[in-house]
């Protein structure tokens, strides 16, 4: 190899190769060139310096170069080597003094040598160049370097020629240049080939404004001199080339509703073709329609517009159809073929229809406009008027678009009938109390209109019949009458001069209460249901209601056994009848009366000692009044039948009665000359004090009821008993007799003396006038009770005077003395 070369390289520290070394030392190849192997090693601990070495691998022990290095250096180049030879290379670390301390081998080959150049380079697109080279003996593959003045710098592997390189800029000049590459590494670029890729393809833009016609543009090709585009029509062999130097293109006269394929190419300044775009379609827009018809379709409760054309037959793709309206925007329909239904459309209406065809390009022109008028629209506002003959006429609104009206009535009863019309009314027969349906359709060439309002009406219900009309009490009257038909309720009405009164009810039966009495009432019975209302023309009924209740009841009582009764008189034309109802602790028991027509009656005969309840009655043609309030009247309590008057004692008398109807107290009163005595009680008895003996008393009796009524009785007079002789004195007179003798008295009665003893008893009786008695042959030696008493008419004793107590003593057989001992009272 000539003579050795020492290359020097600034490189990094402590940069350690992975590569395994025998000695210590890990060495690997960094980089290889056809003529240059940069090493890299790892650094020896007390190296002075380092020694790389190349020999050929066949000999590996001859070295044919070495490069010394610092004992810093880590990465060296050796140079100056043969292109594509398999080397050895060994690196030493060195002493001081050169000693080989350590040391690490590696193989590679070098690169190989600059290829020629690349023989041509054509553009194949606007960014794709294609280079033909010729195969460097050894490469594996091949590296080629684009570049161009702005810059650019790129290099793509590629593995055979020709090779494409892809991905530049339109219409740029390159310089290309190839490099071999090996497993040792790549040879030095050649030297470049220039060239310049196409222009760009235009991006087109197709569009049909009419069924003949298409244009075309794109965007300005930048550098571009002018422009080619090319069409034909799909399914024909002959194209049609156009050259212009603008950006846009319209062809005109093309076939409506066909296909046409389109694409373009721009000219550069060097005067070749650019790049083609890709096919671009268009279609024409399709043919306007032609022969279009309208008709009306129903489907349930809904109508349509059914619209028919004819297609086209000879175009491309599917074409679509549109159907709209002018009467409404939003009525509209679409189809592919030839009919299309608008729903819904309503009735009275006007449209105006037009159909489009519509493709991918666009839709044609419109159809010839075809007016059409759907059904009239029901007629509304539907009255039925009754007249009084029995018939109905049935009226309604008349509807535009109408050319005649058909009115259709159904019977409650099932029965229909029809009626034809060309106006806005209708007569036929109706009948009370029944149900209508009516309905109007009115019609013209389109057909009939949808079913409207329907009418439901119901004639007023029949009069009743049979009625009665009847007083069942002084102010209400009970109306009957059968039912009658069509009627829900029935309106009683009850009339005078001054009042009306109703009454509703669902029965045939009502009862007005609360009438004015004595009143003449007109009154009438209105059926009426809730839809048609009320029957107001059927006959009224007079009747008059019972006469009125008396009122202002006075009783005047004349003696206690005739009452005046008067009351204010309130009737057109009565009898009265006053009632005097007796009441008694046991209840009523039986009463008087008395009848008259005027305002005043006498009850007479009424009993003592009872309660009467008077009222009146009215009596007319129409019944009975009511009672009037009751009035009520005590007669006076009745007197005692029997009265008694017993005397107790010489100044007290017993008086005694019998039972006294209504009698609840009594006042009795014994009166003379001399005084009076009384006494108040509820008993039937009464004791009296303070009596003069001997003097004529007058007896009364007053009953008094328990609401202070009162009744003066006077009975037989009473004579109270006679004195008691009073200066009672004995004188002994011989014969063992005494002389009993009294103070003198006016009384005209006999006197009788009475002595008692304990064995014999004794008595005398002196003469009216007389006031003395002797008691003859009295037993001495006793003890007797004396008693001095007149006697009564009747011939008994005054058994109330009172007894004297005396000792008649002896003296031998006759008497010695009479001594007194006392008295005492009557038993």
């Amino acid at each position: 190899m000539g003579a050795m070369k020492w290359l020097v390289f600034l490189v990094f520290l402590n940069i350690y190769s992975p590569a395994a070394a025998q000695s210590g030392i890990q060495v690997s190849v960094f980089s290889t060139t056809s003529k240059t192997v940069i090493l890299r090693w790892s650094a020896y601990s007390g190296a002075a310096s380092y020694k790389v070495s190349a020999a050929l691998s066949s000999s590996p022990n001859d070295a044919i170069a070495f490069v010394m290095f610092g004992p810093n250096t880590v990465m060296g180049s050796i140079s100056s080597l043969s292109q594509d030879v398999a080397y050895t290379f060994t690196v030493e670390a060195l002493s001081a003094n050169q000693t080989v301390l350590g040391s690490g081998s590696t193989k590679t080959s070098t690169a190989p040598d600059m290829m020629d150049p690349i023989r041509t380079v054509k553009p194949k697109d606007s960014r794709t160049l294609m280079a033909d080279f010729n195969p460097k003996t050894g490469a594996t593959s091949y590296v080629i370097r684009v570049e161009n003045t702005n810059g650019f710098f790129r290099e793509d592997s590629v593995s055979s020629s020709p090779a494409e390189i892809k991905y530049l800029n339109p219409y740029t000049e390159y310089q290309l240049s190839i490099m071999a590459v090996n497993d040792a590494g790549r040879s030095q670029p050649s030297s470049h080939v220039a060239e310049k890729t196409l222009l760009p393809p235009p991006q087109l833009s197709t569009s049909s404004p009419s069924n003949d016609s298409i244009i075309v543009t794109w965007p300005p090709v930048s550098d571009a001199v002018r422009y080619t585009v090319f069409m034909y029509k799909f399914g024909s062999d002959t194209q049609e080339k156009y050259n212009t130097t603008n950006t846009t293109l319209t062809v005109t006269g093309l076939d409506a509703g066909s296909l046409y394929v389109i694409k373009s190419l721009a000219w550069d300044p060097e005067g070749r073709e650019g790049e083609e775009s890709l096919y671009v379609n268009q279609t024409t827009r399709p043919p306007t329609p032609s022969s279009v018809s309208v008709s009306v379709v129903r489907s349930n409760s809904l109508a349509g517009l059914a619209v028919s054309w004819e297609l086209s037959q000879d175009v491309y793709g599917t074409v679509d159809y549109h159907v709209t309206s002018d009467q409404n925007k939003n009525l509209k329909c679409n189809s592919t073929s030839s009919s299309c239904t608008l729903p819904p459309v309503g009735c009275g209406e006007v449209h105006t229809v037009y159909v489009t065809a519509s493709n991918e390009a666009g839709p044609s022109h419109p159809s010839s406009p075809v007016v059409f008028i759907t059904f009239p629209c029901p007629p509304e506002s539907l009255t039925l008027v009754e007249s009084s003959e029995g018939n109905c006429t049935l009226t309604w609104n008349t509807v535009p678009y109408a050319d005649g009206y058909e009115a259709f009535v159904k019977k409650g009863d099932g029965s229909e009938a029809t009626c034809n019309s060309t106006s806005n009314n209708c007569t036929y027969q109706c009948q009370c109390g029944y149900t209508y349906l009516m309905s109007v359709l009115a019609y013209n060439l389109a057909g009939s209109s949808p079913e409207g309002t329907i009418l439901n009406y119901t004639t007023v219900p029949c009069c009743p019949e049979s009625v009665s009309v009847s007083a069942v009490s002084a102010d209400t009257l009970e109306i009957t009458w059968t039912a009658s038909r069509g009627a829900e309720l029935y309106q009683t009405r009850a009339a005078d001069n001054s009042e009306v009164v109703l009454c509703n009810d669902t029965a045939p039966v009502c009862a007005l209460s609360d009438l004015s009495c004595d009143s003449s009432y007109t009154v009438s019975i209105t059926p009426c249901n809730e839809i048609s209302g009320c029957n107001h023309a059927c006959k009224s009924h007079t009747k008059d209601t019972a006469p009125c209740m008396p009122t202002d009841l006075v009783l005047d009582p004349k003696n206690s056994s005739v009452v005046s009764v008067s009351w204010k008189p309130n009737n057109r034309a009565a009898n009265y009848t006053v009632s005097a109802e007796s009441h008694s602790e046991y209840g009523k028991n039986g009463g008087r009366t008395c009848t008259t027509s005027g305002n005043s009656c006498d009850i007479t005969d009424l009993p003592c000692g009872s309660s009467f309840e008077f009222s009146v009655m009215a009596t007319g043609g129409a019944g009975r009044s009511l009672p009037s309030f009751s009035t009520f009247l005590e007669t006076d309590p009745c007197c005692p039948v029997n009265l008694t008057v017993d005397q107790v004692t010489q100044a007290m008398s017993n008086v005694s009665w019998s039972h006294a109807k209504a009698a609840q107290s009594f006042i009795t009163s014994l009166t003379s000359l001399h005084g009076h005595a009384r006494c108040h009680t509820q008993d039937s008895h009464c004791l009296m004090g303070c009596i003069t003996c001997g003097t004529n008393y007058t007896v009364t009796v007053e009953t008094f009821s328990i609401t202070g009524r009162a009744t003066n009785c006077t009975y037989q007079g009473f004579s109270s008993s006679p004195c008691c002789p009073s200066g009672i004195k004995l004188y002994m007179l011989a014969s063992n007799s005494l002389r009993v003798y009294w103070r003198s008295t006016a009384s005209s009665r006999r006197t009788t003396v009475e002595m008692l003893g304990t064995s014999s008893n004794y008595t005398c009786t002196a003469s009216p006038g007389e006031n003395s008695c002797n008691v003859e042959n009295i037993q001495c030696g006793d003890v007797y009770w004396l008693v001095v008493a007149p006697l009564t008419a009747e011939g008994s004793k005054i058994p109330f005077c009172p007894y004297r107590l005396y000792s008649v003593t002896c003296l031998g057989s006759n008497i010695g003395t009479v001594i007194y001992r006392g008295k005492r009272s009557v038993d």
